[in-house]
């Protein structure tokens, strides 16, 4: 451990901080911390003023020829704004942070002393101890559930089974670890951290269980490598610190054929009695009963910051606005969902869009870029060609009557009924 005094310009903000997961930039941390906690905030800017310092070292890392703050950006936040107050992301917070900083008696510190950590795994462990209560917002705000799971969904730490425990266990008994250096398991828990991550190289780890989702061998195989990876450090905790660094590692292995396929996958075995053949299925969408548009169910849906919007409005239409309270709100936001979700998909796909293309038409060519890859079937291509047409329930032009029309009500009948239409499509299209 290092303490030194660092310059505020020095200090950056986590875009990153588990309170919120990752976020695009400092400016968005900063905005997030705000809207969420202003009343803390407030608090704790007037506790600094009136005592004329901070009580802890914020816990920072180097960062290129900055120090990224990895405990204490509340305090370091408050700092910034009473050296600026413009900074501040409201005229009100303006106002409020120029009325303090009048209040500070003597010279304003340019700099302050922080406890300085290379190592990121040391910093996590640290960060697993120190958060025990919010103090009415002048001491460390205390993780609230969903705060705890975006740690644990970062890093894999846990009260549970450690996934790299198991796995060490199976690539031992399978005389396939690394011979010459220890697996460094805080890495591999931290790049199989959720099970999106953990289904693509064929494991789960649901009810805390460890379980195969793809042929043994198969799997095996694709952990001796990531082994070999970790242990050999040709990937570090560096390259997998964020989804996109997860992803893109991850990625890389799957071109190269490392992960196990669909060829590999287990078939899970049916429950209970034969049951009598199935109706043929058809594109006839039917709406499951629930309170919110989206199902409160996990869609194996990762987030990085570079969609942040994406996820704030996914969690407004899955958890927080009610269809038959806010039908008019959930039909809107819908429509922006899925314009964000075609967007990321022909950014990251590379699907080839006029700049005029309409929402209809640019679903249609995500649709065939889907279709073409695989990812979706001819069933659900013709709910996509559907969407073009105006009489149609599920249709482009039912979402702008949604949005235009003054005598065009939604009803959450029909909102559901979308929603279960084009739902396979828009996880795709975030899951780019």
């Amino acid at each position: 451990m290092a303490i030194r005094n660092i310059s505020l310009g020095s200090l950056k903000v986590n875009r990153a901080n588990d309170r919120h997961g990752e976020l695009e930039n400092e400016t968005a941390a900063i905005a997030w911390l705000f809207k969420e906690r202003e009343q803390h905030m407030r608090n704790l800017a007037k506790d600094i003023v009136e005592q004329q310092e901070i009580f802890e070292f914020p816990l920072v890392c180097p960062e290129d020829d900055k120090f990224v703050v990895f405990d204490g950006n509340r305090r370091v936040t408050c700092l910034k704004l009473l050296e600026d107050p413009r900074r501040a992301t409201t005229s009100e917070l303006q106002e409020f942070f120029r009325e303090q900083r009048s209040r500070w008696t003597g010279n304003f510190p340019k700099s302050i002393q922080c406890q300085v950590e290379a190592d990121r795994d040391r910093i996590d462990e640290i960060l697993f101890r120190r958060h025990t209560g919010s103090q009415n917002g002048v001491g460390q705000s205390t993780w609230d559930d969903r705060m705890k799971a975006t740690f644990v969904a970062r890093t894999g730490k846990s009260n549970g089974p450690s996934v790299a425990d198991e796995i060490e266990q199976r690539l031992a008994a399978a005389n396939l670890l690394p011979s010459r250096r220890k697996l460094p398991r805080s890495t591999l828990n931290r790049l199989l951290s959720a099970e999106p991550f953990r289904n693509r190289v064929g494991i789960s780890m649901k009810r805390g269980r460890f379980e195969y989702t793809h042929d043994e061998t198969a799997t095996l195989d694709a952990l001796a490598r990531i082994a070999s990876d970790l242990a050999s450090r040709k990937v570090v905790l560096g390259h997998l610190w964020d989804v996109d660094g997860k992803e893109a590692y991850l990625n890389r292995l799957d071109s190269e054929g490392v992960l196990p396929g669909p060829r590999h996958t287990i078939a899970v075995p049916a429950k209970g009695p034969p049951t009598q053949p199935k109706a043929k299925p058809t594109a006839k969408a039917v709406p499951t009963i629930r309170s919110t548009l989206i199902p409160p169910k996990d869609f194996g849906l990762t987030w990085p910051g570079r969609l942040q919007r994406h996820h704030q409005i996914w969690e407004e239409l899955q958890f927080h606005l009610e269809l038959r309270n806010h039908p008019n709100a959930v039909s809107v936001l819908l429509r922006v969902l899925i314009e964000l979700a075609l967007e990321n998909y022909i950014k990251s796909a590379n699907v080839p869009v006029h700049e005029n293309d309409k929402l209809a038409k640019r679903l249609e060519k995500v649709g065939q870029h889907l279709l073409a890859a695989g990812a979706i079937d001819s069933k659900q291509m013709d709910v996509v060609r559907k969407f073009q047409q105006g009489d149609k329930l599920v249709s482009a032009d039912t979402l702008n009557r949604y949005v235009h029309s003054p005598n065009f009500a939604p009803s959450p009948e029909h909102l559901s009924s979308m929603w279960d239409s084009l739902a396979d499509v828009i996880v795709l299209c975030l899951k780019a």
